[in-house]
């Protein structure tokens, strides 16, 4: 039997004919049990992908536009929260983990409860007035030193969510050996190994269903915050050769994506900011990322399950803050997903930090815009190494 061959223009050409078929990642799996990878290769053009999680790495660039007198604004901050002014006269950014100098929680909980970065992209998102406040000092050029007034994310004359660093392919799933409660970027975490706090969204997880990226690189456009948005390349911390299990699945955090995309036409539902107890704030991005199923092998790749996922279990008590690189265990994502796994005999109850429902609409979304001819697959211009 020949090798099953397509192109992103094949598939495209089928979308605008409304002859394409889309699955999400879920229904794949049981697509390529049924039939075989070839048979799936065959019958399935595209697999849509979700996943709605905390992505620290993420921010928002900006410019709020001239008035006169005209300014160069070196100090700016956005809703209370400082943002880095370090570009251009009225270009800034605002990083979605910064916390408000004044936040009246922190007060009374100090360090427990922040308000930042992420929380100001989620009330601009929501229509909300925050307050812009900018010195300067002073040119011939630029005499303005000081504004303050309050914006809308309509007033913002450009507002692109510009994230660094999204879309893990695996992570650590964090206990604690330690004898405290210690309060982390992965939720707080009881003494004794009490809890295991894990990310990612599995088999409908972007980067578990391209291990080694085939089909996503630089121009990829992607479903991102409830809007359009595209990949710009590998994103900071990408480890382009981990270790990997015999379906090319990395045993370790390795590939990451840098994504952009007009933040207004994003919607709060998908783009919300993050408190985290003890640890800071965040946001909550949505992602979703069509895999085009160009032959046998992205057939096999998309037809990755739950149980086929490993994630390796690290005590962030004693070992991560001191570098320590032991892995306790390595559970898969069906049993994580479980409610319980079991580390050195011990039954440890677990938590999802990822929404599995919210990453499965994700991606039940981007099929129907697919089927309705709303969403056209596009061809990466410079691939990101992943191996």
């Amino acid at each position: 039997m020949a090798q099953i061959k397509k192109t992103i223009q094949d598939i495209n050409e089928r979308i605008k004919k409304g002859k394409a078929v889309i699955l999400t990642a879920e229904e794949m799996v049981e697509e390529v049990r049924r039939k075989g990878k070839a048979a799936a290769a065959r019958d399935v053009d595209v697999v849509t992908t979700g996943t709605f999680s905390p992505m620290c790495s993420s921010g928002m660039l900006f410019n709020f536009g001239q008035e006169p007198p005209t300014i160069k604004a070196s100090q700016v901050s956005l809703g209370g929260v400082p943002c880095y002014a370090g570009l251009a006269a009225v270009d800034a950014y605002l990083g979605c983990t910064e916390p408000r100098e004044d936040d009246p929680l922190n007060k009374v909980y100090p360090g427990r409860f922040l308000y930042g970065g992420g929380h100001v992209i989620e009330d601009l998102l929501r229509g909300k007035a925050v307050r812009l406040k900018c010195g300067a000092y002073g040119t011939d050029c630029y005499p303005r030193r000081e504004l303050d007034k309050s914006v809308t994310l309509a007033d913002l004359k450009y507002a692109e969510l510009l994230n660094p660093r999204n879309c893990y392919q695996s992570y650590n799933v964090a206990v604690n050996a330690g004898s405290r409660v210690i309060y982390t970027y992965m939720g707080p975490l009881k003494p004794g190994m009490r809890n295991a706090n894990y990310a990612t969204a599995g088999q409908l997880s972007p980067l578990f269903n391209d291990p080694f990226l085939r089909t996503i690189g630089l121009g990829t456009k992607i479903w991102l915050g409830g809007g359009t948005g595209w990949v710009i390349g590998a994103g900071t911390q990408h480890n382009a050769k981990p270790a990997r299990n015999e379906r090319g699945i990395p045993l370790t955090a390795a590939g990451t994506l840098m994504l952009k995309g007009d933040l207004k036409g994003m919607s709060p539902k998908w783009v919300r900011g993050v408190s985290i107890l003890g640890y800071g704030c965040s946001l909550n991005v949505g992602v979703g990322i069509p895999i085009p199923i160009l032959d046998e092998e992205m057939a096999w790749f998309t037809g990755v399950a739950d149980s086929d996922i490993t994630m390796p279990v690290r005590d962030y008590g004693n070992d991560y803050p001191n570098g320590v690189n032991n892995v306790l265990a390595q559970p898969n994502f069906e049993e994580l997903k479980s409610g319980e796994i079991t580390v050195d005999g011990q039954v440890i109850r677990t938590v999802p930090l990822t929404s599995y429902a919210l990453s499965l609409e994700i991606a039940q979304e981007l099929k129907a815009k697919i089927e309705r001819g709303e969403f056209l697959l596009t061809e990466a211009q410079d691939r990101i190494i992943s191996q």
